[in-house]
């Protein structure tokens, strides 16, 4: 079945006089032009659809359960799609060649609101994060908190401003200042300053929030966040533990991470906050302990974290296919290391972790079977011993890391 051909024309804040003669061209020539009210306003009506002239369809409402039973009904028209500035900043250009495919879809870009951001404030583009929250929760801008480091916020709508002044002043950041720019590029475009402990009212409705960053020095992004950044019951994979445990499940990114028996999910929250592309299914049977997750994530940048509460095995089934696998509680389970395994591609990577001798039996037969390394930690912290000091063991863990070879459940 063929499916609907999409050309995707930015627009800025300036409108029509701002489009270039081709992107002018390519609008007025379509027979289907699509867009949001605001957009479709800002060019002219060509024709009466009527008799022949050009037929204007706004977005569904809302977007995703409309967007195939739209684009199936524009089959064989010339179909033009309105977006703001770059198509494939945060826009409709993506969701398009996410539906479509990239060979279905042509991308002609006007400047985006990123660009105009960097060019308002003189910030080089190496020098600052951009961060969408377009239909994504604020919380996202605190992976990127801390001092001297400066941030891009595309923003939803006015109330964008005030969350993100919020977040700030929760983590410490309340001295940052907040460059709010509105309607960048046009005539009409606005540039407020003020500090986000101070911030009261609105934002602009079409802005970015840039933010130049006053606060604490918070969190590393290198594995193994202090203990305590993480709301815990005690069932979290320790710091040391943690930080070995990342080091061989080694995140890249646009990989899949299944953190089995969660707990506080700190092994998934560092895995995701490796780079925002990176994706965690923390799986975990306590109800408890799931929500706890999702405020740890929330609070720690990455609230895209999925969490699935129930029990292993049968929790695992219908997930999505994970490039690496970490088993924290549980591994004692029938059946479950070898599940594990199989849903595993050549490449992928699995790490367990044992503190009891069913358990560790568990892992040692799955060395003898597949290989990889099997290691053994303690890790001991100084602490008073009357007037002196002395060492505080903790539990020993065993540790089984495996790379998967060429065929899924056979190790390198």
């Amino acid at each position: 079945m063929d499916a609907c051909r999409v050309t995707v024309v930015g627009i800025g804040a300036d409108g029509w006089d701002g489009l270039g003669l081709r992107s002018q061209q390519l609008v007025t020539g379509a027979g289907v032009l699509v867009g949001a009210p605001r957009q479709l306003a800002l060019v002219p009506e060509v024709g009466v659809p009527e008799v022949g002239g050009q037929r204007r369809l706004e977005w569904p409402r809302p977007l995703k359960a409309g967007l195939d039973e739209m684009l199936a009904g524009l089959v064989g028209s010339e179909v033009v799609a309105l977006a703001s500035g770059d198509p494939l900043v945060s826009g409709i250009g993506t969701t398009l060649v996410d539906a479509l495919g990239a060979d279905r879809v042509r991308v002609v870009p006007a400047v985006s609101s990123v660009a105009l951001a960097r060019a308002e404030l003189c910030w080089p583009a190496e020098s600052c994060a951009v961060v969408s929250v377009v239909g994504r929760p604020v919380s996202l801008v605190a992976r990127e908190l801390a001092p001297g480091h400066r941030v891009l916020v595309l923003g939803s709508d006015e109330s964008t401003a005030g969350l993100v002044a919020g977040l700030l002043c929760e983590q410490g950041f309340g001295a940052s200042v907040m460059h709010l720019l509105g309607d960048l590029g046009s005539q009409a475009q606005t540039h407020r300053v003020v500090r986000a402990d101070e911030f009261v009212g609105e934002g602009p409705r079409l802005g970015v929030i840039a933010l130049d960053l006053v606060g604490p020095r918070r969190l590393g992004w290198v594995p193994g966040l202090p203990d305590d950044a993480f709301e815990n019951d005690g069932q979290l994979t320790k710091r040391d533990l943690r930080a070995s445990a990342l080091a061989r499940l080694a995140p890249v990114p646009g990989e899949h991470l299944w953190d089995v028996g969660a707990g506080a999910g700190s092994i998934g929250i560092e895995w995701a906050r490796a780079h925002p592309t990176c994706r965690t299914t923390a799986i975990e049977g306590d109800v408890e302990r799931a929500a706890r997750i999702e405020r740890n994530a929330a609070r720690l940048g990455v609230p895209g974290v999925r969490v699935v509460h129930g029990r292993v095995p049968e929790a695992l089934a219908g997930l999505d296919a994970p490039d690496a696998i970490f088993i924290g509680g549980g591994t004692a389970t029938p059946g479950l290391l070898d599940q594990c395994l199989a849903a595993l591609a050549p490449g992928g990577r699995l790490v367990a972790h044992a503190v009891t001798l069913e358990s560790e039996q568990a892992l040692a037969s799955a060395y003898a079977e597949h290989g990889g390394e099997l290691t053994r930690i303690a890790v001991e912290k100084s602490a008073p011993v009357g007037r002196f000091t002395g060492w505080t063991p903790a539990r020993t863990v065993t540790q089984w890391s495996v790379e998967l070879g060429g065929e899924a459940g056979s190790a390198r």
